[in-house]
């Protein structure tokens, strides 16, 4: 594989520890977040991108699952029987490969959201859906500070609690890098159908997007 971009490095660093502390920050409402994208998906042949260890492996059901992800050590620890290394940007699949498209928390670590989305719409099939999970800031200017002033403070210090301080001190600048779900998912190749918010103010966010 090629050098890794930085957030990859981050999640090669805590991948035994990273699925326990989000349990832990998410009040354990990180996978009925999972659950409400992968409810709208279509049943048969999904795509998991971003798979990581697999903590969304136990809501998936009975569709054939492909995780793909660019860092191996947390593939390794995924249950998922079907796993590529590789990334978003460069997914190596067929024309037309998949009924829905996956992705959980992975968006804000991508190198490039434009190239990814033209990646998922090549692989998915006519109709096909994709549901993201992601984090952000709120929607509002006093709710954003409120929530960069609080994560600035409990990220560095969650981190410290497993040895990984630096790690989680990116994980709360990187919750600026992106653009609000409406306007990160306007204008591309994939159709917004519908954006929703969870957790306290609002700032995880499901998007189901369609190739239309």
């Amino acid at each position: 594989m090629n050098a890794r971009a930085p957030g990859q490095e981050v999640f090669a660093g805590i991948a035994r520890r990273y699925d326990i502390l989000n349990r832990v920050l998410s009040l354990g409402r990180e996978q009925a977040w999972r659950r409400s994208g992968i409810d709208r998906l279509p049943h048969g042949d999904l795509l998991d991108l971003g798979s990581g260890t697999g903590a969304a492996a136990p809501v998936f059901g009975n569709r054939r699952v492909v995780a793909i992800d660019p860092v191996s050590e947390m593939l390794a620890l995924n249950p998922l029987a079907l796993r590529v290394a590789a990334t978003g940007e460069a997914l190596p699949f067929a024309n037309d490969s998949f009924d829905g498209v996956f992705s959980a928390y992975v968006f804000r670590n991508l190198t490039s959201v434009p190239a990814t989305l033209r990646e998922i719409h090549r692989v998915l099939r006519p109709g096909g859906k994709v549901a993201v999970i992601g984090l952000g800031r709120p929607q509002g200017t006093v709710a954003a500070s409120l929530h960069r002033a609080g994560t600035a403070i409990v990220l560095p210090l969650a981190g410290a609690a497993i040895g990984a301080c630096r790690e989680y001190t990116y994980l709360h600048r990187s919750l600026d890098k992106l653009p609000p779900p409406e306007v990160l998912f306007s204008g591309g190749p994939l159709r917004i159908e519908e954006i929703w918010r969870m957790g306290p103010l609002g700032f995880v966010y499901g998007a189901l997007l369609a190739k239309g």
